[in-house]
């Protein structure tokens, strides 16, 4: 400690020896500090600027992230619930009516949805469990004509593989937002009830478990309306039902039915 102390008189003493620095010289160590801490950030700033030097992090949290072409064009979206989209429609972000979800967004060229990933799920207050998620692929300018998708609610849970139709042209985004600021009552159920049956999809195919735990195929129509079934029970009971228009089993095929011939 004493020798410390010694170093640390020296110094003092020293220092009190020296003449004061001139104002002069003072001003020019300042600039030149200066400069040097600008020229610092500039290189830094610039680095991290230039898309061809790739950052790289061990663990980074975030709320969302937008992946853009280099001319500004949005292609990509992860997000958590908060930060979550509405319906993007050639580079406008649209109101969505029932979207509360978190996962990843893919859009195309012209920066309208052109499919996504998503999922959720949690346990209310009673204990039921909500949740679900599904990978899907959109028509151009319409909603999703592939989905691979699950859901559970209310107890009960189905799994599959969906494909639907739609019109040709491109959903109408106006129509949609007039009827869900109208107020509520029957004139907005109708509305919404005749934009669906006009611009929603249009079921084709289904495979995979139903609620009723039932491993089914079907095949719908271009109204939407399942018209063949091949389906198994939960009890393994296999049939083929053809169904008219009205949704009725016109004729089932089970494995009671005598082979030909």
């Amino acid at each position: 400690m004493a020798e410390a102390g010694h170093v640390l008189l020296v110094i003092d003493s020293t220092a009190r020896r020296q003449p004061l620095m001139k104002p002069s010289v003072s001003r020019g160590l300042v600039i030149y500090s200066v400069a040097v801490t600008t020229a610092v950030i500039a290189t830094v700033g610039a680095s991290a600027l230039d898309d061809r030097t790739p950052a790289r992090f061990g663990e980074i949290d975030v709320r969302r992230i937008n992946v853009r072409e280099a001319d500004g064009r949005l292609r990509l979206i992860v997000s958590n619930t908060s930060h979550f989209p509405g319906l993007v429609f050639r580079g406008k972000d649209h109101p969505h009516p029932n979207r509360k979800t978190t996962g990843v967004l893919f859009f195309n060229d012209e920066q309208t949805e052109n499919g996504g990933l998503l999922f959720h799920g949690r346990t209310d207050k009673d204990g039921k469990v909500t949740g679900g998620g599904h990978l899907s692929f959109d028509q151009y300018e319409q909603d999703q004509v592939i989905q691979l998708a699950h859901s559970e609610s209310g107890g009960k849970r189905w799994a599959g593989l969906v494909f639907h139709d739609y019109q040709d042209g491109p959903m109408d985004l106006d129509a949609w937002e007039k009827a869900e600021a109208m107020p509520a009552g029957e004139a907005k159920d109708t509305e919404i009830k005749r934009l669906g049956e006009r611009y929603g999809p249009k079921r084709r195919l289904f495979l995979g478990k139903t609620r009723d735990r039932n491993s089914d195929i079907g095949l719908f129509d271009a109204a939407g309306k399942v018209r063949l079934r091949l389906r198994v029970t939960p009890d393994g009971a296999p049939s083929i039902e053809f169904l008219d228009d009205s949704g009725k089993v016109v004729r089932t095929i089970d494995q009671s039915a005598q082979p030909a011939g």
